[in-house]
């Protein structure tokens, strides 16, 4: 069995799966059922100076057909005092002193105030310090979370600002919703962030009601822009975290769209040490964590690694800027006997294609090969694996 442990800016965690700063970490006993499941690390609700008074209701969901893709909430930070933090602080760790709790910290560009909440959360025993930049609803109205984290000078100064103070380690959490996320990620690290952490959630607007016209959630008949989670973040996720990881070199915990073991493999592949996981724990519970701490091995075991440090940004040297990508080896679509005829590959070759594919329903296809552009759509839309794309 491989060892899943990491060592992360210091801290060593048995296993990279964090809970992040979310819902499932609103208070030390929930924080507490998650450590005994066997997570390996957790961030605490973001914390402010005054505690926050929710929307109600504050999620929706997003749908394809029945399969529920996507949320957006409307959620602030913590409910709870500052004082209030310390007592849960201070209960987790006396049950899980050798699990590491990192607090989540949030406020204006005011100096005093984030150094007031980091040493409040170092005197309880906390292992380091999320600074939450990045929140994208509500807080940045107040001169909060996005509201900081889109500037890259502002960045810098808060960091700098609780560095003055910190004794543990400065973790930055960055959002996505910049053009250049880069510039920030490295205001943070010239300003001595000892980690980073990406990506909070996308702002969006989750859809609108057809039978009110309102849009969602709807609150009082109105709504607002607020944070998109789930499945569909993850290939912007996973952008961001391979360009700080190649940017700046610093530790990374990735999240955004995390549900499965294979989602960590890839976010550790990109750069990341430790994965934060938040809207799957919310649909299906603490208890994820057992199954992909067991198929997490299983995988390691078969690739014939011992430990996670192989797969630590091993993908990232394979990411090069588009003018460096090859126009060689040239491909084509291939198709085999187990085609069943059903000509969804046809009706997309013909309208988002080169008209390449031709055929019976209920016989294997015709790839016209001189056509085919190499382009992948059919292969894509195969519901039987029956097209590959083949060297010309």
């Amino acid at each position: 069995m491989a060892d899943l442990s990491v060592d992360f800016s210091g801290m060593r965690f048995s296993n990279p799966f964090m809970l992040a700063s979310a819902p499932p970490t609103r208070t030390a006993e929930m924080i507490k059922r998650a450590f005994a499941a066997g997570w390996g690390g957790a961030v605490t609700k973001s914390i402010a100076l005054d505690a926050a008074t929710d929307l109600q209701p504050r999620l929706q969901p997003l749908h394809h057909g029945k399969r529920r893709i996507g949320m957006e909430n409307v959620e602030l930070t913590t409910q709870l005092t500052v004082e209030e933090w310390q007592q849960e602080i201070t209960d987790v760790k006396a049950a899980y002193p050798d699990r590491p709790l990192w607090a989540s910290i949030m406020d204006a560009p005011v100096e005093e105030n984030w150094q007031r909440l980091a040493e409040a959360m170092q005197d309880v025993g906390i292992d380091a310090l999320e600074l939450n930049v990045s929140c994208p609803h509500g807080m940045p109205s107040k001169g909060m979370g996005a509201f900081i984290g889109q500037n890259a000078e502002l960045t810098g100064k808060v960091v700098s600002w609780v560095k003055k103070v910190s004794k543990v380690p400065v973790v930055v959490k960055l959002t996505p919703n910049v053009t250049d996320i880069v510039s920030v990620a490295q205001a943070a690290t010239d300003n001595g962030a000892d980690a980073l952490s990406t990506i909070n959630t996308v702002s969006g607007l989750i859809g609108v009601d057809l039978d009110s016209l309102t849009p969602m959630p709807s609150i009082g008949g109105v709504s607002t822009y607020g944070g998109y989670s789930g499945p569909g973040i993850k290939p912007i996720a996973l952008r961001c975290v391979a360009q700080i990881a190649k940017a700046t070199g610093l530790p990374i915990s990735g999240l955004g769209g995390l549900n499965t073991w294979q989602d960590a493999v890839e976010f550790m592949a990109l750069g990341a040490s430790t994965v934060q996981i938040c809207t799957a724990v919310m649909w299906q519970g603490y208890g994820i964590i057992e199954k992909m701490l067991q198929e997490l091995n299983t995988y390691l075991d078969n690739k014939g690694f011992s430990n996670l440090q192989p797969l630590i940004g091993v993908a990232l040297p394979n990411i090069v800027e588009f003018p460096e990508m090859p126009l060689a080896p040239r491909v084509r679509a291939s198709v085999d006997d187990t085609c069943n005829g059903c000509l969804l590959c046809i009706t997309s070759c013909a309208d988002g294609g080169f008209q390449a594919i031709t055929g019976i329903k209920g016989e294997v296809v015709i790839i016209d090969g001189d056509k085919c552009d190499g382009c992948g759509l059919c292969a894509m839309v195969c519901p039987l694996g029956s097209i590959t794309m083949v060297p010309r």
